[in-house]
C-alpha cells in the first residue's frame, strides 16, 4: 500500500504504537498488516513535519495530512519515466484521442523505462483526483431527459440521381431509467429538432420535468452559463407540453453525461450495424432503426439488473408528465417591420397587415398552413401559408379607402366603363343630329 493511499487513522495508529506503546518497525508492520517501508516513509514524514505524539487536539485529519503530505504527487518509482499527466489531459479532451493511443506514444519514447498500461491508467486516475472536485448526479425519476446529436452521419442516396446526403442522427435519453429514443432527421433545424422532440414523446408515451439539451442554434439563441435565451420556437413547444428547458452549461461535458454515453452507445450498437447497408429513404433508415433501438433498450444491463425498458417502466414512466390532448404543430417566430405598402416580408413571401401598421414591427408565428400576425400581443391578421416566392398575399380589409376603391377598377369594370361611356356618347351624337335637322 502506497503513502498517499492510507487512512489516516493507519498514520496515527503508526505514532501511537511507535511513540507510546514503544513497538518496533517490524512488529508495527505485523500489527497493522502494512509493508515495513510504509511504517519508516509514515515515521520518516512525521519526524520532517516536527510532530509529536500525542498529536495536538487542535490538528484535524485533514490539517495533519497537509502536513504529512505538503505536495501530494504519485510516487515515483526508481529508473520509471511519469508520464506529462497535464499534457495527458489535455489530449483527453481531443476527440478520438483514448488512454491506450497516448499510452503507446510514452511507451515508444520511453520504453523499457515505462509504465505498464494498467499503472499508467492508475496513475493518471490519482493525479485527476487531485483536480476540481465534481458533483456526483443524481437522477430522480421522470425529471430529466437528455437530448443530444451523434457526430456520425448516416448517407442516404437518391436511386433516381445517384445524390448523397446525410441524415443527422438525434438521441433522447432518459436520467433514471437510460430508456433511449434514436430518430434520423434531415438536419438539425428548428423544424426537425422539434419535429424529433414531439416523436420521442409520442415514443414515450409522457413528457420529463425538465429537457437538457445542449447549446445548438436550434435550442438556444444565445449561449450562457447563467442565462440562455432559449430558442422562441422551441420555447412555445415546451410551454405545450408543459415541460422546463434547462440546457447545459457550455464547456461543462458533465452536465450532459448521460447525453454523452448515451451517444457513444447508439454509434456502437446501432450506427456501426449500419455501415453496410445503402438507405435510399429517411423512412427506410428510421425503419431499420426502430428494429435495433428496441433490441438495445431490452439489451441486460453489464453491472445492473433489468434492461433499460423494464428500468423505465419501473422508474420514469410512472413518474412522467402525461401527454396533452393535442400533438404541437411547428409554430416558427419571426419578427418583421411593415413596409410602406403595409406588408411585410416572411420566407420571401409578401403578407398584408392594416394599413395603419405601415412602420412598426409586427411578430410573425407561421405554421405549416398558416400565418397569424400579432402586434403588442394582439392578433391583428391572418393568411393562409403561401409558398410562392415574390408573391403576394392581400386582404382588401387592411387597404386605405382610396386604395380599395383604386383597386375596385379591375380591367374588366374598366372596359365595362369604356363601353357605357361610348355608348352614352354615340346616343349623344344621335340626338344632337336630330336636333340639327
Amino acid at each position: 500500500m502506497t503513502a498517499q493511499r492510507t487512512p489516516m487513522r493507519t498514520i496515527k495508529e503508526v505514532l501511537r504504537l511507535r511513540y507510546e506503546a514503544k513497538l518496533s518497525l517490524r512488529k508495527i508492520s505485523v500489527s497493522l498488516k502494512i509493508a515495513l517501508g510504509t511504517v519508516s516513509l509514515h515515521l520518516d514524514r512525521a519526524a520532517k513535519a516536527g510532530l509529536s505524539w500525542p498529536i495536538p487536539s487542535d490538528i484535524d485529519e485533514q490539517a495533519l495530512e497537509v502536513m504529512l503530505f505538503p505536495n501530494f504527487t504519485p510516487s515515483v518509482r526508481a529508473g520509471y519515466v511519469e508520464p506529462d499527466y497535464v499534457m495527458m489531459h489535455n489530449e483527453l479532451k481531443r476527440k478520438g484521442v483514448t488512454k491506450q493511443l497516448l499510452w503507446e506514444e510514452y511507451k515508444q519514447i520511453h520504453g523499457t523505462n515505462s509504465y505498464q498500461y494498467s499503472q499508467f491508467c492508475q496513475r493518471y486516475r490519482d493525479w485527476v483526483k487531485t483536480l476540481k472536485r465534481s458533483m456526483r448526479q443524481v437522477h430522480v425519476a421522470g425529471e430529466k431527459l437528455f437530448i443530444d446529436y451523434c457526430g456520425p452521419t448516416i448517407p442516404i442516396v437518391n436511386p433516381d440521381t445517384g445524390e448523397c446526403r446525410s441524415a443527422q442522427i438525434i438521441v433522447f435519453v432518459w436520467g433514471a431509467s437510460t430508456y433511449t429514443y434514436v430518430e434520423a432527421t434531415q438536419s438539425q433545424k428548428k423544424s426537425d429538432w422539434i419535429e424529433s422532440h414531439v416523436n420521442a414523446f409520442s415514443f414515450f408515451g409522457g413528457v420529463p420535468e425538465i429537457l437538457v439539451p445542449d447549446n445548438l442554434k436550434s435550442a438556444v439563441t444565445k449561449a450562457c452559463r447563467y442565462e440562455p435565451q432559449i430558442n422562441t420556437s422551441y420555447q412555445h413547444m415546451a410551454s405545450h407540453y408543459n415541460t422546463v428547458i434547462i440546457p447545459a452549461r457550455p464547456y461543462k461535458p458533465k452536465d450532459k453525461a448521460k447525453a454523452e454515453n448515451a451517444v457513444l452507445i447508439v454509434e456502437r450498437w446501432i450506427m456501426a450495424r449500419l455501415r453496410h447497408i445503402t438507405f435510399f429513404t429517411l423512412a427506410e433508415l428510421n425503419q431499420t432503426i426502430r428494429v435495433l433501438l428496441d433490441d438495445l433498450n431490452q439489451r441486460p444491463f453489464k453491472k445492473l439488473p433489468g434492461t433499460r425498458l423494464s428500468q423505465f417502466e419501473l422508474l420514469d414512466k410512472p413518474a412522467m408528465q402525461p401527454l396533452p390532448s393535442m400533438r404541437y404543430e411547428y409554430i416558427e417566430f419571426k419578427l418583421a417591420r411593415v413596409n410602406i405598402d403595409y406588408h411585410f416580408i416572411f420566407d420571401k413571401h409578401f403578407y398584408s397587415v392594416p394599413h395603419h401598421l405601415v412602420k412598426h414591427q409586427v411578430e410573425v408565428q407561421a405554421s405549416r398552413d398558416g400565418v397569424a400576425v400579432f402586434f403588442k400581443g394582439k392578433q391583428v391578421a391572418r393568411h393562409a401559408r403561401s409558398y410562392r416566392e415574390g408573391s403576394f398575399s392581400t386582404m382588401a380589409s387592411h387597404m386605405p379607402q382610396a386604395h380599395r376603391k383604386h383597386k375596385e377598377w379591375t380591367p374588366g369594370r374598366l372596359l365595362n366603363w369604356a363601353k357605357e361611356k361610348d355608348s352614352l356618347n354615340n346616343h349623344d351624337n344621335i340626338r344632337g343630329s336630330k336636333y340639327y335637322h
